[in-house]
């Protein structure tokens, strides 16, 4: 007999509802981000849903299923991100890269927050670490196929997209805080020692309107810059 038939027959929450495999991993996440990886256990996960623990078993395996399916979740969410940006459409370079500078913006694309915690947790387990440098690769690749694709020596690409993931990661790392107002009076320059060459204003105001950017606002604060 199975876990998920061995559980059947237990009693749930008077409610009756297990949740869902995403209910339960969205929690696993704000644990993790708020509290750390000993905070992503079973019975806590399933007092703050109000679940039965029982009702875990029905979604994952164990434990580590639950930890797995949160690397997942990170490398589909945040690793994706970086490929698709790399791949979108762009008519120059100077472009392109602000289609990827435009992720580090987005915390609806990619979670620096989740980058940092996922790169703590790799100090602590060889198989993370692993997994997170091939993340970091699969990343390189693509950045590094986005500058071949207008043009440059593999050699003079490899070391521009080192240049730009590498200064991506450290912020995040360093867990930076800058107002929006300086972030983007840096983008111009950013993308003209990235690439050689500044942007066109067009390019530009493109972005800042991606970002619903007006360069006259100022205040609010963002966590990691591009």
């Amino acid at each position: 007999m199975d876990r998920k038939s061995e559980i059947t027959g237990e009693t749930e929450k008077s409610s009756g509802w297990r949740g869902s495999r995403d209910v339960w991993l969205q929690a696993a996440k704000r644990a993790f981000l708020e509290t750390g990886l000993d905070a992503v256990k079973i019975q806590p996960l399933a007092n703050s849903l109000k679940i039965s623990r029982t009702s875990f078993y029905w979604f994952f395996k164990d434990r580590n299923a639950l930890l797995d399916a949160l690397l997942e979740e990170w490398e589909t969410k945040n690793t994706g991100a970086f490929v698709a940006a790399c791949e979108s459409y762009a008519e120059t370079i100077t472009e392109a890269v602000l289609n990827l500078i435009t992720v580090f913006y987005d915390e609806e694309v990619f979670e620096p927050q989740l980058d940092f915690a996922v790169r703590g947790w790799a100090h602590q387990s060889d198989s993370v670490m692993a997994r997170v440098n091939l993340m970091d690769e699969r990343r390189l690749a693509a950045i590094r196929d986005m500058f071949v694709r207008f043009g440059f020596a593999s050699d003079d690409a490899d070391v521009r997209a080192r240049t730009v993931y590498l200064v991506q990661i450290g912020y995040i790392s360093m867990q930076v805080q800058e107002s929006v107002a300086t972030r983007m009076s840096r983008v111009q320059r950013y993308v003209e020692i990235y690439t050689g060459r500044p942007p066109t204003q067009s390019e530009v105001d493109r972005f800042h309107a991606r970002l619903k950017f007006r360069p006259q606002e100022r205040g609010a604060s963002l966590h990691t810059v591009a």
